[in-house]
């Protein structure tokens, strides 16, 4: 009995190395870029797990046979990432391009191009995206190191393919195109209703917050206003005060999202570097608010960050008129990610300052009537929470258990003549 990469194979089939059975096996074309060009080039941005994104394709500058192009693509050629981390080993499937113009593998994209007479390229395609070849892959086939690692042409060449005989590769493609096609109908839905999920949350905590712009019942009034204090962490070289071990814990904006905290990575700043930024030390209650990146996430320090110290966000001290779990509704809501959006600034990574948050309008409600609001938005919202949460844990079994029929069938595990595939989605309702 033969196997493959620790896999035991039926025994009518084989392994070969992946080069022997490709007729093409071999990087795209570096592309000249042009805002209109009669080539499409398809990057590792367009290759995404849910198939091809056509919408991230740019054009070549060329004239003449495209055909010749080193990353020319064929009906049926598999495509590999083969480069980062993150996005190496990605496997996409080219069947022809939405508008009909002719496409090429850009230089980070390896093309695969099955012999027709020895692999089904479908079949192919399914076991170089099955969880042992994907393990293989950063296992066996990639050199460099950190984020510019790349998939070692050469090797990939001597990695193993499971050779079931030819008919047989077919009816397992088919098989999988069918079970994995009831499988993303089954997620796609799960996605939308999240999506309505969402916004559901987002429509009742801005009418429960009282954010509508012609409320009879209270004025919109500028944060600055109602607030102690709005200010900014450390933002002048900050990296001169931190240690490797001890000190004063500081958040970032990538400890902070939408309602809450992640202390799993924060830095620390030395005993010197807390004092003389004594300004951005938080307490209890402060909101802290992202500046770069996503911008206007905002979240409530808890108790035991009190104290700590803050890099490059904007810090606002509720005082005694601003509930700070209102407060942090407020600004994680649509109505407030909207100013945000509009005042930031930056091509690459938004850019949110203290002054435009100062000018954030928010309801002047009683700290009594805030508190209110709160109690019940815990309630509705975690109910809604969860029910998303729930929808996540099903799309998630669903990719897992897709990914094992996968595996299943590429490497002979069951007889795909007489499966039906249903049962690696017990528990999950269609």
């Amino acid at each position: 009995m033969s196997s493959v990469l620790g896999v035991p194979l039926p025994a009518a089939w084989s392994v070969a190395p992946l080069k022997h059975v490709s007729s093409r096996l071999n990087r795209g074309s570096a592309p000249n870029y042009v805002d209109e060009g009669p080539v499409r080039a398809i990057s590792q941005a367009t290759n995404q797990a849910g198939g091809l994104d056509w919408s991230r394709t740019r054009f070549h500058n060329f004239s003449g046979d495209p055909t010749r192009l080193k990353g020319y693509l064929r009906p049926d050629d598999v495509l590999i990432n083969s480069t980062g981390t993150g996005t190496l080993g990605r496997i996409g499937y080219f069947s022809k391009s939405p508008d009909g113009l002719p496409c090429m593998a850009d230089s980070h994209v390896t093309v695969a191009r099955a012999k027709p007479d020895e692999l089904d390229a479908r079949f192919s395609y399914y076991w170089l995206g099955s969880r042992p070849f994907q393990e293989y892959v950063y296992a066996a086939l990639v050199v460099g190191a950190t984020n510019q690692i790349e998939l070692n042409r050469d090797r990939l060449g001597d990695a193993p393919i499971p050779l079931p005989p030819l008919k047989e590769q077919r009816r397992i493609a088919d098989f999988l195109d069918a079970e994995t096609a009831r499988i993303d109908r089954m997620a796609a839905k799960r996605s939308r209703m999240q999506g309505l999920l969402q916004l559901k949350r987002e429509r009742f905590i801005e009418s429960t917050l009282g954010l509508e712009r012609e409320s009879k019942h209270h004025s919109l009034v500028p944060l600055k206003y109602l607030v102690a204090d709005v200010t900014v962490g450390i933002v002048i070289t900050p990296a001169k005060w931190y240690v490797e071990s001890g000190g004063t814990p500081a958040l970032r904006g990538t400890n902070v999202k939408p309602g809450s905290i992640d202390a799993s990575e924060l830095v620390h700043i030395s005993a010197a570097g807390d004092t003389e930024n004594a300004k951005s030390r938080l307490k209890t209650g402060d909101v802290v608010v992202v500046r770069t990146g996503q911008a206007g996430a905002a979240a409530v320090v808890p108790s035991d960050l009190d104290g700590s110290n803050c890099i490059d966000l904007i810090i606002v001290r509720p005082g005694m008129r601003v509930d700070p779990e209102y407060l942090e509704y407020v600004l994680n809501s649509d109505y407030s990610r909207a100013r945000v959006s509009e005042h930031s600034v930056g091509s690459i990574q938004a850019h949110f300052n203290v002054g435009a948050m100062k000018e954030i309008p928010i309801p002047s409600l009683p700290v009594s009537e805030q508190k209110q609001i709160v109690t019940r938005l815990r309630t509705e919202v975690g109910s809604l929470d969860l029910l998303k949460q729930k929808l996540a844990r099903q799309n998630t079994l669903l990719a897992e258990r897709r990914q094992a029929l996968i595996t299943a069938a590429v490497t002979g595990q069951f007889d795909v003549s007489t499966a039906s595939g249903r049962n690696v989605t017990d528990g999950v309702n269609a």
